[in-house]
């Protein structure tokens, strides 16, 4: 079909095309004029994403992540918010509205959940673009109800969304409550296992006794190395069989003093026995006075090595002692010892429960500040309003339409006639049905009459107007 041919049908069929069109629109505003009013109120909220968290001050990154606009908007979406707002608004408490769902569900389901249904119908929820702007609209047939709505599902967001973060503030902070009493039960256990130790083995200062009793040990293997020095030197004097070649003997004045007797008697004596002769009472009263004096150079040399005997002796005894005394005191450190290894577990073992209890402590108390915290970083930034003109029915855009639309449905219904009824309205259409030549076409005589009116009109014009 050429333009030619669609316009000549239309010209043909236009009284179809402009009352289709007129019936149309006709009934478009008699619809829109019927219907009843409905108004549009909106909320506008503003989601701040770059607000520090209000205990930590630390950002929070998750406020920033590309899909926390989009969890916003379906929180806004949620039954739990249309169930909020429900409750704030009291509807569940009309007596009208329980009549109206028991004649609609039979008192099947809840009330409130049926009234959040019929909410989330009439509600809108669209997010500024480029912005962090969310506007919270609803569509009703009373301009005030509809505002009040608007306006719950704003607060009722807030609060939701409060909840939202409270509530795991809220478990954790039970949890390390309850994780800060076991806590604090393992702390007073372990102070109560170190204090108890303390008392029972009169632990003061356990690193000053150890250091006390080791310096005593030390002294006391000193004293030891001392004694068994000694002994073995007097044992060593003990067997030499010469006693006249101990240092104590050497060295004693007395002794030296009688050896120098004893050899100046011996050359008097032996001077005696070639002058005087072994008879005579001098050389025998100088035998006399050489034998005492070795006597008493015997008696003194005994008891040098007496003492020399009785010094090992001695010393012996003194070495064992101080090696019982040694072993009694290294007992004493090694249980030290032991005591102040055991005492330094339980330490470490209070240290290491006062350490957990700290920090589980401080956690318990950021937490619980957390589970407390009534700020949100959601903020309503335009309250819903009753509005002053109804949102729909649009006349004037429902006409517009109404007008489009009665055009297309107009040409429409003239080509579906058209096509029902085929006719010959040009040449073209002549060509198509007989599928011969056209050798020429003649002018419809309406045409040539038309024509002819005008020429003779023409010609008689002159005429009159030189009369």
């Amino acid at each position: 079909m050429t333009l030619q041919q669609f316009l000549l049908i239309l010209r043909a069929r236009y009284l179809v095309a402009l009352l289709t069109l007129l019936l149309t629109v006709a009934a478009t505003v008699v619809v829109s004029l019927i219907i009843p009013k409905q108004y549009t109120a909106s909320a506008a909220v503003v989601v701040d994403v770059k607000s520090p968290d209000p205990v930590s001050g630390i950002p929070l990154q998750g406020l920033i992540a590309p899909g926390y606009m989009a969890t916003q908007i379906d929180i806004i979406n949620s039954d739990r918010v249309a169930q909020r707002v429900v409750k704030v608004l009291k509807m569940d408490e009309s007596p009208a509205i329980r009549v109206q769902w028991q004649q609609e569900t039979q008192g099947k389901g809840q009330l409130t959940n049926w009234l959040a249904e019929l909410l989330q119908k009439q509600l809108e929820v669209k997010p500024s673009r480029e912005s962090n702007v969310i506007n919270i609209g609803y569509t009703g047939g009373d301009p005030d109800f509809a505002a009040a709505v608007a306006n719950g599902f704003a607060q009722a967001y807030l609060d939701v969304n409060l909840d939202l973060k409270l509530a795991p503030a809220r478990q954790y902070a039970a949890f390390f409550e309850e994780q800060t009493k076991q806590m604090r039960d393992k702390l007073d256990k372990a102070q109560r296992a170190l204090s108890d130790y303390q008392q029972k083995n009169g632990i003061t200062t356990a690193d000053d006794r150890l250091d006390f009793e080791t310096a005593k040990l030390n002294e006391t293997s000193s004293q030891l190395t001392g004694v068994q020095g000694q002994t073995t030197d007097s044992q060593s004097k003990r067997q030499n069989s010469r006693a006249d070649t101990v240092a104590e003997v050497m060295q004693n004045p007395l002794i030296n003093s009688l050896k120098a007797d004893i050899g100046r008697l011996d050359a008097k004596l032996q001077e005696s026995n070639i002058n005087l002769g072994k008879n005579h009472p001098q050389t025998q009263r100088t035998e006399t006075e050489l034998a005492t004096l070795k006597t008493q150079l015997e008696t003194e040399t005994r008891k040098i090595t007496s003492s020399i005997d009785t010094t090992y002796q001695v010393s012996r005894q003194r070495e064992q002692q101080l090696q019982s005394a040694l072993a009694t005191q290294k007992a004493r450190v090694l249980v030290l010892n032991k005591q102040r290894d055991e005492l330094n577990v339980l330490r470490r073992d209070v240290e290491t429960a006062q350490r957990a209890f700290e920090v589980i402590s401080q956690r318990a108390s950021q937490s619980t500040v957390e589970s407390q915290n009534s700020q949100t970083n959601i903020a309503v930034l335009n309250a819903a309003s009753p509005p002053n003109e109804p949102s729909r029915p649009r006349v004037l855009l429902n006409v517009l339409v109404s007008i489009f639309l009665g055009t297309l449905l107009g040409v429409g219904l003239a080509l579906m006639l058209e096509l029902a009824n085929r006719r010959v309205r040009s040449a073209d259409d002549l060509l198509e049905a007989l599928e011969l030549p056209v050798l020429g076409s003649i002018a419809s005589a309406k045409g040539m009459f038309k024509r002819a009116v005008a020429r003779k009109g023409a010609s008689l014009a002159p005429q009159g107007a030189t009369a």
